[in-house]
């Protein structure tokens, strides 16, 4: 008898173990201070002289604009480009710009914009976590960092 309900729990912890396997996430991030030396190699190699913020998001402004800086609940206005490090454009909205709201936007997005005002351009090293982490999106692959170049034309 004992037997039996020692080899019942044995199958049961066993089962649970299964289990929690099975609900375990599907897919791992990368943490941004584990990017760091692939986006310090980047901007090294781009020639950028940028600030890495306490996120891990690495920027450069490159212009700071004037007026009214983006918040959290901010339409926006804006020009850009969006590449992954081998140079390869996955977006880009140059010519007319597009509006969009903060809040709905990547977090490095988030965090790099309001740095600058009106009118100013931006250039960011997006590490994988304040994109799309390793879940990726569309043409994104999983745990991708991103750079992007955008000009902030309009803020409301």
């Amino acid at each position: 008898m004992k037997k039996s309900i020692l080899v019942f729990a044995g199958a049961l912890i066993l089962l649970g173990g299964i289990q929690c396997v099975k609900q375990a996430p599907s897919c791992y991030g990368n943490s941004p201070d584990n990017e760091k030396p692939t986006i310090l190699t980047y901007a090294n190699s781009k020639g950028l002289s940028g600030t890495f913020h306490s996120s891990g998001l690495y920027y450069q402004i490159t212009d700071p604009g004037s007026g009214v800086s983006p918040t959290a609940t901010s339409t926006l206005s804006v020009k850009y480009t969006g590449k992954f490090l081998d140079g390869t454009v996955f977006d880009s909205q140059t010519t007319t710009p597009i509006s969009l709201q903060l809040a709905q936007v990547i977090t490095g997005w988030q965090i790099g914009l309001p740095l600058i005002k009106k009118g100013g351009t931006i250039k960011l090293i997006v590490p994988s976590a304040l994109a799309y982490g390793c879940k990726g999106r569309n043409s994104i692959p999983s745990n991708a960092i991103l750079y992007f170049e955008i000009e902030l034309v309009d803020v409301q």
